[in-house]
């Protein structure tokens, strides 16, 4: 296996990549809590850990890829009293909105994607292992983490525990020490409960991660990921509960920047949220894909429709060659490996950024080869292409994206007819030497959107950026 190396928030540094064993990749990623629809700063993890699983699978690993969900927490039950509906509809109603934007941005399904509430008995279990070892304890109906019980509480933050504060919890009581935090809430009229040894209650949201990824990964797996906003205090809470209860539990952990809006954070409390329904009836979920998956998955994005646009022009050049090398020679297949330069970039902490630039300079090369009327050196940079845009998930021939986003995908073949009458106009101006007239019939197209090529076969026309 050929090394990757990637940054791990534990160490603040760049590791090499060590699975525990052999061949094989587990993952654990926080996915969504389910109290609304997602927006594009929610999918954007899931969009970043796809890639990564991707480029362990194109070298060689066999991934075990698990995504939970989060369906009862404070917000979903909040949500729930709010709009006067069931906790269980609410969560339901938007894990689907959360599948539909993971696969229409063209992620892999999970290899599991357990759901909290299916989970009660194995963190039963864990409560009960953390209780009798000294780590945990109840109070009126709830139990807490006793967080100096665990010397190494706060090592992935790295702060001090004298100096922190704990948020107040409303309607916690018992607590010994305010920075405990709660790992089961005793039920309250109203609530969902489960009957527990320590009374009806609920999970805290720390513990569901700590149980699944033990359910599903064991007492030790390779990598947990998820948003840097997650690393205290849920990822320095899960570390202090699994290892507490006797577990090693992940031995890296990645963590993915967020998407801004003015600077601060995409979240719906801050109101400055776009919803990926949305904006996949604006842009071509492919493009989106580009947009949030393209950058770093360590550097914020700063979301503005100026920089979607320079996303759809980027993506367009690279779609035209490929487009263009099919019409020449037919579809291409993906070459078993791709360029040695994309490889060390990804190798390199997922350097997509780096592999890219790689792409777009396969593509000019192919370009050019196009240009010379050279079929053969033109097929061979398609193919490098379409290998390395397998591994981002853009490769637009892969069947994901078939018919994906139309705009008027429907009405292609009316327009291709409008379109090439008005050029059969131009060819004739052109023919008798009458450049105003062509020239004028060209600018007018470019107006409505139209992008127009002259190439040896003759006019061709493609949709233009916005």
């Amino acid at each position: 296996m050929v090394t990757i190396r990637l940054y791990d928030t534990s160490a603040r540094q760049i590791r090499d990549f060590s699975p525990l064993r052999p061949g094989c990749v587990s993952i654990y990623l926080c996915g969504a809590t389910v109290q609304a629809a997602p927006h594009i700063g929610h999918i954007r993890s899931g969009l970043n850990f796809d890639i990564m699983r991707r480029w362990f699978e194109y070298r060689g690993y066999d991934v075990t890829f698990v995504r939970n969900v989060t369906d009862i927490d404070d917000k979903i039950i909040a949500k729930s009293a709010e709009q006067s509906r069931p906790w269980w509809a609410i969560g339901y109603e938007n894990e689907r909105a959360f599948n539909d934007g993971y696969t229409v941005l063209g992620c892999l399904p999970p290899t599991y994607e357990p759901r909290a509430t299916g989970h009660i008995t194995e963190m039963v279990e864990m409560m009960r292992g953390l209780i009798e070892r000294g780590h945990a304890y109840e109070a009126d109906g709830s139990v807490y983490f006793d967080v100096r019980s665990w010397p190494s509480y706060l090592e992935l933050s790295r702060q001090d525990l004298d100096e922190m504060r704990q948020p107040a919890e409303e309607g916690i009581t018992g607590k010994r020490d305010p920075r405990d935090f709660a790992m089961w809430k005793a039920t309250k009229p109203g609530e969902p409960d489960w009957e527990t040894p320590w009374g009806r209650g609920r999970p805290g949201w720390h513990l569901e991660c700590s149980a699944m990824a033990h359910k599903y990964l064991g007492p030790a797996f390779d990598i947990h990921g998820g948003g840097l906003d997650l690393i205290f205090p849920h990822h320095e809470n899960e570390i202090a509960q699994a290892k507490a209860y006797g577990d090693e539990f992940a031995r890296y952990w990645v963590h993915n920047a967020w998407v801004t809006m003015s600077g601060e954070k995409m979240s719906k409390s801050l109101g400055n949220s776009v919803l990926v329904s949305e904006m996949v009836k604006r842009w071509r979920p492919i493009v989106l894909r580009y947009y949030l998956g393209t950058p770093h998955y360590r550097s914020m994005i700063e979301y503005s429709e100026e920089a979607l646009r320079e996303a759809e022009s980027a993506f367009a050049r690279i779609e035209g060659f490929v487009q263009r090398v099919v019409e020449k020679a037919g579809v291409v297949e993906p070459a078993a490996e791709v360029p040695l330069a994309f490889a060390e970039a990804m190798d390199d902490d997922l350097g997509v950024p780096q592999a890219l630039a790689v792409v777009h300079t396969t593509v000019r090369q192919g370009n050019s080869a196009l240009a010379a009327d050279d079929k053969e050196a033109a097929v061979a940079r398609l193919a490098e292409v379409r290998a390395m845009l397998g591994v981002l998930g853009l490769d637009p021939l892969d069947p994901q994206w078939a018919g994906e986003g139309d705009r008027g995908q429907d009405l292609h073949g009316v327009v291709d007819t409008l379109v090439r009458m008005v050029l059969d106009q131009r060819e004739a101006a052109r023919a008798r030497k009458d450049w105003p007239t062509a020239d004028a019939i060209r600018d007018q197209l470019g107006q409505s959107g139209l992008v127009i090529e002259d190439s040896p076969q003759g006019p061709r026309w493609s949709l233009g950026p916005r």
